[in-house]
């Protein structure tokens, strides 16, 4: 392990997903939006034991970082992905460590005794998906653990980074280490706006991590509360905003910023600052409805995707085209996972 290096390094909130379908009635009892995704309140706190005691529950790995980092994995030859995040020392961890194997994820998580384990209801209703999320450990990353003598040299020999936005609700001076590390040895530092309340609401945060970014990726909801935040003129228009993310002030100049705004079955939007005004635009391949199992992690497993096409050295064109294939898979399937045997997309 000690000699073993990856060109991916990935970092979020490593959680384990609790999935249920039909949850029309837990939707107004928790005053939940069909298609969103948010940090549990106190009055949400009982929803988790709701879940496994009315509903039929199906476990899946999850945490969004931790579900592209797999779905990089599943593109990439092996050992060519980590992944830390916080873990307690329980049996929702093991169940991570099991699905991370499977898709040849080697993770490094720091382990907190006596804490639990991140976990993230879903809830399901027709193509609709609704996360919220209790962090438990995964909020109790410590920095320290980046210069620990396991992760250290995984970081300094990493080529590509990805951070989910979820981090910033708590380890905002984490994400602006490896942000500056990376932007400053010209590294490529990817990150995820995840949902609409991080440029709502952590939006100071997301701003003091932008300059070092080169890749950043989101969804049409996630682009139109960012715009909203940001008093852009139009909070629709995909290209626009991609543009003014695109544009924004970066650190190392040496390398376009690419932005990419997927829109579900709609289109992929693709800005890149070395042409902010002539946005890109890829149709999604339509997949019969019968065939849709359930969206949770489709943004992931694009991510996923885009992130392994492009350390294998594909054009920005090809990324976004095997980002699809992976999405297509993942919403085929039960919650973020992939398929088995492997099938290859590049």
């Amino acid at each position: 392990m000690a000699s073993q290096t990856y060109q991916l390094f990935c970092i979020g909130n490593p959680l384990l997903d609790v999935q249920v379908t039909n949850g029309e009635e837990l939707l107004k009892k928790y005053d939940l939006k069909a298609n969103d995704a948010i940090l549990a309140e106190e009055k949400h706190m009982s929803i988790y034991d709701e879940l496994v005691k009315d509903y039929k529950v199906t476990y899946v790995a999850g945490g969004a970082s931790q579900n592209a980092a797999r779905g990089a994995a599943y593109v990439l030859p092996p050992n060519s992905v980590v992944y830390t995040g916080c873990v307690g020392d329980d049996n929702l961890a093991d169940q991570l460590r099991a699905a991370n194997k499977r898709e040849g994820l080697q993770e490094v998580y720091l382990v907190k005794p006596g804490e639990r384990t991140g976990a993230c209801a879903v809830v399901l209703t027709g193509h609709d998906r609704s996360l919220v999320t209790t962090l438990r450990a995964a909020e109790k990353f410590e920095q320290s653990h980046l210069s620990s003598p396991t992760v250290a040299p995984l970081v300094d020999a990493a080529k590509v980074f990805y951070v989910e936005g979820f981090f910033l609700t708590h380890g905002t001076s984490v994400v602006l280490e490896l942000s500056q590390k990376a932007s400053a040895a010209s590294k490529v530092f990817a990150m995820n706006f995840s949902a609409p309340f991080i440029p709502q609401f952590f939006g100071t945060q997301l701003q003091s991590v932008l300059p070092y970014c080169d890749i950043i990726i989101g969804n049409e909801t996630e682009a139109e509360a960012y715009a909203a935040a940001n008093g852009l003129p139009d909070t629709k228009d995909l290209a626009a905003i991609a543009k003014a993310v695109a544009i924004f002030p970066k650190s190392n100049k040496s390398r376009p910023r690419v932005v990419v705004f997927t829109h579900g079955a709609e289109s992929t939007t693709l800005v890149s600052s070395a042409e902010p005004d002539s946005p890109k635009v890829f149709k999604v391949g339509a997949i019969d409805k019968e065939l849709i199992v359930d969206t949770n992690g489709a943004g992931d497993a694009f991510a996923g995707g885009f992130l392994g096409a492009y350390v294998a050295g594909k054009s920005l064109d090809e990324c976004v085209e095997v980002g699809h294939k992976m999405g297509a898979m993942n919403i085929q399937l039960v919650g973020p996972q992939y398929l088995w045997p492997k099938v290859s997309v590049l």
